[in-house]
């Protein structure tokens, strides 16, 4: 059984460990009001660096600790190797659960861009595959908007991704609208990347990336929003109106000023 130690928070200090320090928010001040009243249950996991501490599990405890004015906190020194230091720190940071897609994808970034860990250390220590951890870095080159939806919580991922397809900026951000408003699941969203697609010329619709497989299940009948009211129907119920590009960028200019 590893020794626990009382530290003094001072010596303490979260080091390049750290993917994601939060800002002050009701969770933080929650933990340092319970750690006021029963102080810290598990300890801090760190390792010795010249006169002081780096944290390696525990980012948290520590500034709830140190906000609710605790001079010590109760750690375990490892001596440990320094891949497996960025092993635990990492899988700590990127397993929490109030860290959103895109925050996960972004830590991840961090991490191979400052030469932390490669594509399979990270793969190995979040117990995830490499094709996983490449989708990550993918994620962060889709649309800015789309991934405003995916961080503030009201768009899926499996969602948000055939919305990134949508080359159509204007187009995008008339469904992401719609998205918000109404909700959308992916296979919603696959549904209106279809539609959007089939707009295109066939020499254009040809070149487009694939949407995400959909195995041997029944085709869904393609669905698109209304022009006019920005409800999602069957094409099969909807009236084909023979309108030209320019007149649709300006129904949908006079939509986005509601």
């Amino acid at each position: 059984m590893q020794e626990v130690k009382e530290l003094p928070v001072n010596k303490i200090t979260a080091g390049d460990n750290a993917l994601r320090l939060e800002a002050e928010d009701e969770e933080l001040a929650s933990l340092s009001s319970s750690i006021s009243r029963v102080g810290i249950i598990v300890p801090l996991v760190v390792v010795s660096k010249d006169d002081g501490y780096i944290v390696v599990a525990g980012h948290r405890r520590l500034r709830a600790a140190i906000k609710c004015g605790l001079q010590t906190v109760p750690s375990i020194v490892r001596n440990a190797a320094a891949a497996e230091v960025k092993e635990v720190s990492l899988a700590e940071n990127l397993f929490r659960k109030d860290l959103t897609a895109v925050e996960t994808a972004a830590g991840i970034k961090d991490t191979l861009d400052e030469g932390i860990m490669d594509v399979p250390g990270v793969a190995a220590a979040l117990h995830r595959t490499e094709h996983w951890v490449h989708e990550q870095m993918v994620m962060l080159t889709w649309p800015q908007d789309v991934l405003e939806g995916i961080h503030v919580g009201w768009l899926g991922v499996s969602a948000a991704r055939n919305l990134a397809l949508i080359e159509d900026s204007k187009y995008r951000e008339f469904l992401i609208r719609n998205a918000h408003d109404n909700g959308a699941t992916a296979r919603t969203t696959a549904a209106w990347l279809q539609a959007w697609r089939s707009m295109a010329s066939p020499e254009e619709a040809l070149m487009q990336e694939p949407g995400p497989g959909r195995g041997v299940n029944q085709p869904a009948l393609p669905q698109a929003p209304c022009l006019c009211c920005g409800g999602v129907n069957r094409t099969d119920a909807m009236s084909m109106v023979l309108i030209c590009s320019r007149c649709i960028s300006t129904i949908r200019d006079i939509g986005a000023r509601g």
